[in-house]
């Protein structure tokens, strides 16, 4: 096989290739045993039809054209392997002569990312917000982990904010009761949002043995845009009492002996918790310094041209959004050029243990076991798209890395010393 390349333009190559007949041999057994699979010839079993039999019924020229519909993308791809060649979408492929039993000749078009150097990345210098006060959220840590060991207590007065209320509630449509918002024995906390819109400020102000009343439209399932109307039944209304915030309070909630050890331990998780915070800015800051960098680097428009008219064939869209679409592929083009030429540089790869990982957590949002997840990303060849991400993620995170953060302040943030233990896509 020959082929040659040819730049069209910094973005579109075309490549030409040339295939001697004898090497189309493995595509035509291949086209001979599909065809002889899918027709019924008399006196002759499915599958087991001869070539020649197969050639009077069916014509040669359709056993080429399968066989060329075979050959053509193995032969594309052996074209490119090793061109250092990077293609974006799919090929206009054109036959352009087939000489029986002499060779096969093709051309392809197709977009591919610009030869550009690598853009200076180490030391980029990034600004993040300045991390909020530690105190009030140190505070908040203490109270909430004093409220899991909180106890119910019952009291007379009217309902207030976070108390715990026993309810009975039904509900019905048309004076019908509807199970799905009825319900007996409900303890439920006051201003957790916890119930239907309206419910907590109904509840405030009632005492126990008080029946309320409240109609609301759910805005989703079976009664979509339906009037529901509830009677609330406030059974008993309850406190919560914490425990006091002492020594006592902390060798029973903690691993430590006193309150002071207790209160610096939150304080270094909240003071950590800040600096993973300020990290995730510095990625995103990182990932704009590094478009900004590509600004001069020519994009395949054709590519993009294809993508916004596959996005857009149903007709939906103004024109504000179909603006913004063009913008964003512009920028997603260029953050995937400029993190694959670093990956590159940095001979940066994909583990197994970044696969797994990648797999174990983004199957968790799709409520599917990580096995079946990755089995249906190899089925539909997405599999390679992820690594892909992956990949480019572990760039952005050694950017990130070898970049010098500071806060609006002025203060480095040492972004590094958390990035492999908190950023899941690190190394």
């Amino acid at each position: 096989m020959k082929s040659t390349i040819e730049n069209l333009t910094p973005t579109r190559i075309k490549v030409q290739v040339e295939v001697p007949f004898s090497e189309l041999k493995p595509s035509l057994d291949a086209a001979y045993q599909k065809i002889a699979s899918q027709i019924s010839v008399p006196g002759f079993r499915k599958g087991k039809v001869p070539t020649q039999v197969i050639d009077q019924r069916v014509g040669r020229p359709a056993v080429l054209q399968e066989a060329i519909n075979e050959a053509v993308p193995k032969a594309y791809a052996e074209a490119l392997k090793d061109k250092k060649v990077y293609p974006i979408g799919r090929p206009k492929v054109e036959v352009d002569e087939l000489k029986e039993n002499e060779e096969l000749k093709f051309s392809a078009e197709v977009d591919v990312r610009p030869d550009f150097e690598t853009p200076k990345y180490k030391g980029l210098k990034l600004q993040v917000e300045k991390a909020r006060d530690l105190g009030e959220d140190v505070k908040k840590q203490l109270e909430d982990l004093r409220g899991r060991f909180s106890t119910l207590s019952a009291v007379e007065r009217a309902v207030k904010d976070q108390d715990v209320v026993l309810l009975d509630i039904t509900g019905t449509k048309d004076d019908v009761q509807v199970n799905e918002y009825s319900g007996q024995a409900l303890a439920y906390t006051v201003g957790s949002n916890g119930l239907v819109p309206g419910a907590d400020e109904v509840l405030i102000g009632t005492k126990a043995e008080q029946i309320v009343k409240l109609d609301f439209t759910p805005e989703d399932g079976p009664f979509k845009d339906q009037q529901i109307s509830l009677d609330i039944t406030v059974n008993s209304v309850n406190e919560k009492v914490l425990p006091d915030a002492d020594d006592d309070f902390a060798k029973m909630a903690s691993e430590f002996d006193t309150l002071e050890e207790l209160k610096k331990d939150l304080e270094e998780k909240v003071k950590q918790s800040r600096i993973i915070e300020q990290t995730y800015m510095a990625r995103e800051k990182a990932g704009d310094a590094l478009i900004a960098l590509m600004t001069k680097v020519p994009l395949p428009e054709n590519a993009i041209e294809s993508e916004f008219e596959e996005h857009f064939k149903d007709g939906h869209g103004d024109d504000v959004h179909k603006e913004e679409f063009k913008v964003g592929s512009r920028r997603s083009m260029q953050s995937q050029f400029v993190l694959d030429k670093i990956a590159e540089d940095e001979n940066i790869g994909v583990s197994d243990a970044d696969l797994s990982e990648w797999i174990t957590q983004n199957a968790m949002k799709y409520q599917m076991a990580p096995q079946t997840f990755a089995d249906a990303l190899v089925r539909s060849g997405e599999i390679t798209l992820v690594m892909g991400e992956i990949r480019r993620s572990k760039a952005l995170t050694l950017v990130v890395k070898e970049a010098d953060v500071t806060d609006a302040d002025g203060n480095k943030v040492d972004v590094a010393s958390v990035l492999k233990e908190f950023v899941p896509d690190a190394e």
